[in-house]
């Protein structure tokens, strides 16, 4: 089951070009790299041969990863604020004891066009604001297995 993920536009075109190297130009080169290693003889032996293989494994898992990426991205304009958080948009919050607030950006972490931090909607944190709005307190949890809380401040559409 694939979840919808937002993107800047920015981040669509660099992950597409990447995914555009990969699956075309960078896909010759491995495969080049490994007819050559191929040729050097006894294949148990030749380092070379095993680590172009490794990379072709590694650089074959980007291709596939970007591909869901990018078939499931949800490209610019964050959607139009219903008051609630979800995908591409700003969400402040603050963590109880504490008066400082912190701002994240809910959206995926191919996204590097801003500065904010990215939380995707499917983490614990992201998941548990998804849906709720200013005022609300609700709770996760955190990879440890304990329990936090987390009141959002605010929540309104990302703007580059």
């Amino acid at each position: 089951m694939s979840q919808q993920v937002w993107l800047t536009q920015d981040a669509y075109d660099r992950l597409r070009s990447e995914y555009e190297h990969l699956s075309g130009p960078g896909r010759a080169e491995i495969t080049a790299r490994i007819n050559e290693a191929r040729e050097e003889g006894d294949l148990k032996e030749n380092g070379g041969y095993h680590a172009a293989k490794e990379e072709q494994g590694k650089q074959e898992a980007r291709i596939r990863q970007l591909e869901q990426l990018l078939r499931d991205a949800k490209v610019g304009q964050a959607p139009p604020s219903n008051g609630k958080a979800g995908p591409g948009m700003v969400v402040e919050v603050r963590f109880p004891g504490d008066e400082e607030t912190e701002k994240f950006v809910l959206g995926s972490r191919e996204d590097h066009s801003t500065t904010l931090t990215i939380y995707s909607p499917q983490s614990p944190l992201g998941s548990a604001v998804t849906g709720h709005g200013p005022g609300e307190t609700v709770d996760y949890t955190l990879p440890n297995g304990r329990t936090a809380s987390v009141e959002i401040v605010n929540v309104e559409p990302y703007t580059s």
